[in-house]
């Protein structure tokens, strides 16, 4: 495990009581690995997998679905990555190091090229409204929250109303505003927001791609009526032969294979937030991120959040409700084994950037795995 730098979080609390100078302008601070011969070799062969587009390929043969996520990655200011590994992985052998390298480099390597975003102005209108209206503020504490739906986003949103005296305690019983007593980036100008970028704690989690994506499909098509009558109407009239014109549509059946079809229509810049791919969300090239958490190490990674930005001690992240059920290896693998290989391969590289950059495994969806 590595730290970061000792004085970032005096001089980020420091900033966060002093007011934004101008014109500060915000660089993607490299991430610094460990040089190691014995990987160089396979980091350069992964690469020149991705650059000749043979990562296609590697996902028909299911090639790259043994490899083990590394742990969440710490980048910004202190240019190191920590290694965050939950308990029953402290055995693994050097290979997983070696993964773990891959990955690291992979990021350093995809967000250094020319055509990627190197800061938030670089982004288009549009891609910087979205990830500006996506990351909250906290002053007091001097931290900057990019929230993922279906990646725990509510709970960190109620840590947030703790922190700002607008809840008593993240276990009120009350339901979710997720607009109120929260501040979004996109609300200062753009000095405030460059000052805010440089000095403060900047964080975000990730989650393995597909299983936030079947979160979403079960979370918003089984229980959520305003998505029924807005997005299962029209996916079943469109995806479902003999529904075109049928008025007495509820669109609380979609079934995965028809939600699945919609969205490799859709634009991934035009998607709803909850199925959007998480690298567009928050942008991890424009925006260098202190701490990248992981939704598969939740609780862990959340402590050690609290900690960097001193929160008080009686304020701790909340414990995941009763009624809550996780979307289990069993449940993923059959969902995704029921859909058509035909699909499945045009869906995984529309979330590529979401496995490649957050260091998540392809799922093994070969059609011999998926026989078993």
């Amino acid at each position: 495990m590595f730290s970061f730098a000792g004085d970032r979080s005096v001089k980020r609390h420091e900033g966060a009581r002093s007011a934004p100078p101008g014109n500060l302008r915000v660089t993607m601070n490299s991430v610094s690995v460990r040089r190691s011969s014995a990987v160089l070799p396979s980091v350069l062969t992964f690469l020149v997998i991705v650059a000749s587009g043979g990562l296609l390929m590697m996902i028909e043969k299911g090639m790259l679905n043994t490899m083990e996520a590394p742990g969440p990655r710490a980048m910004g200011g202190s240019s190191r990555v920590r290694t965050a590994m939950s308990s029953n992985h402290d055995s693994e052998d050097v290979d997983l190091q070696v993964y773990q390298d891959i990955r690291n480099r992979t990021i350093k390597a995809m967000c250094s090229q020319p055509n990627m975003p190197h800061n938030i102005w670089a982004l288009d209108p549009v891609q910087r409204r979205t990830l500006l209206k996506h990351i909250l503020v906290n002053d007091q504490y001097g931290f900057l929250y990019c929230y993922v739906p279906k990646v725990a986003c509510s709970n960190w949103k109620r840590v947030l109303k703790v922190l700002s005296g607008a809840l008593e305690n993240v276990n009120v019983n009350i339901k979710m505003n997720h607009r109120s007593d929260l501040v979004f980036l996109g609300s200062f100008k753009q000095a405030e927001i460059n000052y805010r970028l440089k000095h403060y704690f900047k964080f975000m989690f990730a989650r393995e791609p597909m299983a936030r994506l079947l979160s979403a499909y079960r979370n918003k098509f089984g229980e959520i009526e305003s998505y029924q009558k807005k997005y299962g109407v029209e996916i079943i009239r469109k995806y479902r032969k003999g529904y075109i014109k049928d008025s007495k549509i509820a669109g609380d059946d979609v079934t995965f294979d028809e939600f699945v079809r919609y969205l490799l229509d859709e634009d991934v810049e035009q998607m709803n937030e909850h199925w959007m791919p998480m690298y567009n969300l928050c942008q991890p090239c424009a925006v260098p991120y202190d701490f990248i958490g992981s939704y598969e190490n939740l609780e862990r990674d959340a402590d050690y959040v609290l900690q960097q930005v001193k929160a008080p001690s009686s304020v701790h992240f909340p414990e995941r409700q009763a009624w809550y059920k996780p979307i289990t290896s069993e449940t993923l693998h059959y969902y995704l084994c029921s859909l058509p290989q035909r699909l499945l391969k045009e869906l995984l590289p529309k979330y590529i950037l979401d496995f490649s950059l957050f260091a998540y495994p392809l799922p093994n969806v070969t059609a011999a795995y998926c026989r078993h």
